[in-house]
């Protein structure tokens, strides 16, 4: 019997996802537990797995569509069986690529080659070698030579991809030049392209710098989505907030003298290694109940003032910046901000982190200390009133005698609070921070 497969929705507020990548073709036997496409949101990546066993019958969509949640990608059933009843609204115009590939605007990328050691081919306009009308479009706009290009299309055809791979391999040549240059010419035209001075030209009289000339200018490539999302997020939230940084350092010799200690004292018990980070969320969810206003959402019209502190900190990951919410962190004690921290990364940075854990958090943490960075402007995560930056320590002296200072950058909306509100919250956890040891056993 056949048996649809929908797209899994991550999180109440996902409502589409992106197919990243295909695992099993149209006709291929599909066991249970095996991956049958990865697919990601604006912030991490899943892989689906089958549930049933049989054929892959149908496919629905391609890599790199958005697909509505809840909606059938593709069935799973046996040879033969009908699979029109499962096909998604509008199915007629997202049609099954084994069946439109020839027609589909978006071509797929399988493995292609550029014809770099054997004779040009024949000019696709001279009618005997067929191009697309998107390829050729391409070619005309960007010079791409395309005797150069090595055809992928049904009937020996040259796809899209085919030309942007000519123009990867840097074989470009104005119009005019196209018909008249030997294999092997350097252009030095615009861009490196062989122009038709070059044309008469032979490789032996080519100099270092114009051979130098062919390689590409430079590599465009396509934003990810989690880039995309970024991007839109920090625009949004400058232009649309009144964000003021002030920055502090503090006397860091008790929290690095507490963590020695505590790493050597936590090897005996199995505990989880704590960090300096670790240390700033502690302290920071202890300070925010205390100062509202800054552990608030600025809604417009009016502000949201939290009684408990979800801490946001920012994680750096191969898919880009995510921000993760340690919920009710000021409940918890330092060794369960440790290891909650800790789970929470792993999962940004296996890009499997649900999305309901990358909201509703009432305060971000930036570290880039650990960088080297002495100081920054973090920008706000709206509708949240505040965003702390963490810097690296530098030495200073005071009272002639040297000792390890941390930075603190804080942003803060000055629509939600004033500075000296802002102030009064960077003092306090100073003050925290510098008698941490002392802090932690009264808190």
């Amino acid at each position: 019997m056949a048996t649809a497969v929908i797209m899994p929705r991550q999180g109440q507020s996902v409502e589409s996802c992106v197919i990243g990548k295909w695992h099993k073709q149209k006709g291929d036997k599909v066991a249970v537990g095996d991956i049958l496409f990865s697919y990601e949101t604006d912030k991490a990546t899943f892989e689906e797995e089958a549930k049933t066993e049989g054929l892959l019958l149908a496919r629905f969509f391609e890599e790199g569509d958005d697909v509505e949640c809840l909606k059938n990608v593709c069935v799973i059933g046996n040879e033969g069986e009908n699979t029109d009843e499962f096909r998604p609204d509008g199915g007629g115009a997202v049609a099954n690529s084994e069946t439109t590939q020839a027609t589909q605007t978006k071509e797929p990328e399988p493995q292609h080659s550029v014809s770099t050691d054997q004779p040009p081919l024949p000019s696709a306009e001279g009618g005997k070698t067929p191009i697309s009308p998107r390829a050729k479009r391409l070619a005309e706009t960007t010079g791409a030579d395309i005797r150069y290009a090595v055809p992928s299309g049904a009937n020996n055809r040259i796809m899209e991809r085919d030309v942007q791979a000519v123009i990867q391999q840097g074989h470009m040549a104005t119009r005019p030049a196209q018909g008249a240059c030997a294999e092997g010419v350097v252009g030095t035209g615009i861009g490196g392209r062989v122009t038709t001075f070059d044309a008469v030209q032979t490789p032996q009289t080519m100099s270092r710098g114009q051979a130098a000339a062919q390689s590409p200018e430079y590599e465009e490539v396509k934003l990810s989505n989690v880039r995309k999302v970024i991007a839109k997020a920090m625009h949004a939230s400058l232009a649309n907030s009144a964000q003021l940084t002030m920055h502090s350092s503090f006397d860091a010799t008790d929290i690095l003298e507490f963590r020695k200690k505590l790493k050597a004292a936590v090897e005996k018990f199995s505990q989880p290694n704590v960090t300096v980070t670790d240390i700033i969320v502690y302290a920071v969810s202890r300070i925010l109940p205390k100062h509202r206003n800054i552990n608030a959402h600025f809604m417009g019209e009016s502000i949201k003032l939290f009684n408990r502190a979800h801490v946001g900190i920012a994680v750096d990951t191969p898919r880009g910046l995510l921000v993760p919410t340690l919920s009710n962190a000021d409940q918890m004690s330092l060794f369960e901000v440790s290891a909650s921290a800790k789970a929470l990364f792993d999962q940004c940075k296996q890009g499997s982190i649900p999305p309901d854990l990358l909201k509703n958090g009432t305060f971000t943490i930036s570290n880039l200390g650990t960088m080297g960075i002495e100081v920054f402007t973090p920008v706000l995560n709206p509708p949240q009133t505040g965003i702390l930056g963490v810097c690296s320590i530098v030495e200073r002296t005071k009272d002639g005698k040297p000792y390890p200072a941390m930075g603190l950058s804080l942003t803060f909306d000055h629509r939600a609070l004033d500075g000296a509100d802002a102030a009064r919250f960077l003092k306090d956890l100073t003050d925290y921070l510098e008698s941490f040891s002392v802090s932690i056993l009264l808190a």
